[in-house]
C-alpha cells in the first residue's frame, strides 16, 4: 500500500485502546459514500440516526464507519481512503466519551468559568474538553461551542493533558432541545402558583431571607426576559448560581422551594414543564459538582 504510514498507525493505536477510528481527507471530511451507499440507497448502517441493513465493508457513512477492528482498518477496501487521508478521526460516543469543542477564546473562557476541569486537547483555533460518558451530540449549543459524542466524529489531535472526569450535568443540559414558544390554548402545569422559602425551616442556611429572595427575584427576572428563546437555559444558569451560594451552608437551605419558583417562571414563558424541571435539577446538581 503506497500510503503515509502515520495515519494508519495512529488509527491502529486508537483501535487497540478501544477508540473507534476512521480516516479523514482534506478539509476534515470523511470519505464519501460508495456508489452502493450513495443517497442512502443501501438503507443506512446500523446505529445511525436511521438504522438500516448496510453491510458495506468500505468506510462509508462517516462516523458510523469508525471501527476498532484492525482487520477492517488494514483491509484492501480501506486502502484508497488511507492513501488520501491527511488526518484521523474517532467516534467519541463509541469510546464512551463526550467532546466539548470550544472554537475560540471566548468559548474557552466560558468553559473555564462554567464546566468542571477535565482533560484538554489543543486544536487549531481552540480546545477540545474530554469527559467520560456518552450523550447525544449537538452543534452550536452556544456561540463557538459544539458537543460531539454519539453520531459525530472528532479529529484526533493527541491525548491531551489533565485528568479526565465524568460527564457533568452542565454539559448534558446544553443539548436538551428547548421549545420556548407559548403553548397554544394556555400552559398546563402541575406547579403551585407560589412555592415559598420558609425561614423557620431552613435552619442550616447561613443567609438571611432578604439576601436569598433578592437573589431569587433577580434570577427570575432573567428567565422572564427570555420570552422568545433561551428561557430553559437561563433557568439552568439561575438554579446553578443560586445553589452555588449555599455550598458553604450546613443545610437544609430550601433549595427545592427555590427550584420550584424557577421552574414555575420558566413554564410561564413557554418552557415545557418536563424540560424546565430537568434544567433546574441539572443546575442545582452542577453547582454541587463545581465545588466537589
Amino acid at each position: 500500500m503506497n500510503t503515509p504510514p502515520e495515519a494508519m498507525r495512529v488509527a491502529l493505536a486508537l483501535a487497540a485502546a478501544g477508540v473507534p477510528a476512521l480516516p479523514l481527507l482534506r478539509g476534515k471530511l470523511p470519505l464519501g459514500n460508495c456508489r452502493s451507499c450513495k443517497d442512502g440507497a443501501c438503507g443506512g448502517r446500523p446505529n445511525m440516526k436511521t438504522a438500516g441493513p448496510c453491510g458495506c465493508p468500505a468506510p462509508c457513512h462517516a462516523w458510523a464507519a469508525a471501527t476498532t477492528d484492525p482487520n477492517v482498518l488494514t483491509s484492501p477496501v480501506w486502502a484508497p481512503a488511507w492513501r488520501e487521508a491527511v488526518a484521523v478521526a474517532y467516534h467519541p460516543g463509541g469510546a464512551g466519551l463526550t467532546v466539548v469543542d470550544l472554537d475560540n477564546a471566548a468559548a474557552i473562557a466560558w468553559a473555564q468559568a462554567t464546566l468542571p476541569a477535565t482533560r484538554v486537547v489543543a486544536t487549531t483555533r481552540g480546545e477540545h474538553w474530554l469527559y467520560r460518558g456518552a450523550m447525544p451530540s449537538r452543534n452550536a449549543v452556544r456561540p463557538g461551542v459544539d458537543v460531539k459524542s454519539r453520531m459525530q466524529y472528532a479529529r484526533w489531535l493527541g491525548p491531551g493533558s489533565g485528568r479526565m472526569v465524568a460527564l457533568p450535568a452542565a454539559v448534558r443540559a446544553l443539548v436538551v432541545k428547548e421549545d420556548t414558544n407559548p403553548t397554544p390554548g394556555g400552559l398546563v402545569s402541575s406547579i403551585p402558583e407560589r412555592a415559598t422559602w420558609d425561614r423557620p425551616v431552613v435552619t442550616g442556611c447561613r443567609h438571611n431571607e432578604r439576601y436569598v429572595l433578592t437573589g431569587l427575584e433577580r434570577g427570575l427576572a432573567l428567565v422572564r426576559a427570555r420570552t422568545e428563546s433561551g428561557a430553559g437555559s437561563q433557568a439552568f444558569g439561575v438554579a446553578r448560581f443560586l445553589a452555588a451560594q449555599h455550598t458553604g451552608c450546613l443545610g437544609p437551605c430550601g433549595l427545592a422551594n427555590l427550584g420550584e419558583r424557577i421552574v414555575a417562571t420558566a413554564v410561564s414563558v413557554g418552557v415545557p414543564e418536563p424540560y424546565a424541571r430537568r434544567a433546574v435539577a441539572n443546575g442545582l446538581e452542577a453547582a454541587v459538582e463545581r465545588t466537589a
